[in-house]
């Protein structure tokens, strides 16, 4: 059994959408290590479009190795020098960007969950019916925390943190409601077409969800050793995948 490299995760996260508004020569100016997150200034007029990809590409390219450096070593073990060091830039760039360690931290976060609400946002899940449509969205939350563990990683993370740098982000909450708003309107359907019951609380539905699919990776290594078997083998990832859906899907059903 192999662990999954931490620097394996890189490509993806640097292709990943992260716009930030570019360097200007005034804010460049400001302290490096400020702890308050800078002002962004608006694109400057005349600005060559050039430069702007290359500021986006370094943007990105930062936030992916850290991503990589706090899911692995949480806040207080990652070392912006390090991060630097990785994204071959300097602290001063960095802390242009997100304003200090803990903002790009905070950064960190909004776009691990950003990355899976947009993912979850796309499925049509109107043109299915109803239980093959919840079945439809237990499979991809499960298949986003088995190809993502390093969002596994930042959520338990930032719960040893008690939530407190998540509360800081001031869009955190409404994003997270797309979620909830979707289930509650598949239950709606459900229920209206007599597959599901009637008395489901969509929080309580998504909670159990992301329980079921997140202790398959996050308790993986401990149950594979523990009781001999291979979590991360393929064949006992589908099993397992297949019997989340069946879980939850059962526990949905309106009695027949």
């Amino acid at each position: 059994m192999r662990r999954q490299p931490i620097g394996s995760t890189a490509s993806h996260w640097r292709n990943a959408s992260v716009r930030y508004p570019p360097m200007t020569k005034r804010t460049e100016q400001k302290s490096a290590t400020a702890a308050r997150p800078v002002s962004r200034p608006a694109r400057q007029v005349g600005r060559p479009p050039a430069a702007d990809r290359d500021a986006d590409a370094t943007r990105a390219n930062i936030l992916a190795v850290a991503i990589e450096e706090f899911s692995a070593k949480g806040l207080a073990g990652s070392r912006v020098d390090e991060i630097a060091e990785r994204t071959h830039t300097v602290k001063r760039m960095i802390y242009y960007y997100f304003g200090s360690k803990e903002g790009l931290y905070r950064a960190v976060l909004e776009h691990a969950y950003d990355n899976i609400r947009t993912i979850e946002s796309v499925l049509d899940l109107d043109s299915l019916e109803p239980d093959e449509a919840l079945r439809q969205l237990v499979k991809v939350t499960f298949d986003f925390h088995n190809k993502h563990p390093e969002f596994v990683r930042l959520v338990m993370n930032e719960n040893i943190h008690q939530g407190a740098h998540i509360a800081e982000l001031p869009n955190i909450k409404e994003r997270n409601r797309t979620v909830i708003a979707t289930l509650r309107k598949l239950i709606e359907r459900g229920v209206k077409a007599g597959q599901f019951r009637n008395d489901l609380d969509p929080v309580e539905v998504h909670m159990t969800i992301s329980a079921l699919a997140f202790f398959n990776v996050s308790n993986r290594y401990t149950f594979s050793n523990i009781f001999g078997r291979d979590m991360t083998s393929p064949k006992a990832t589908a099993s397992r995948r297949e019997s989340v859906a069946d879980i939850i899907s059962r526990w949905c059903q309106a009695d027949r």
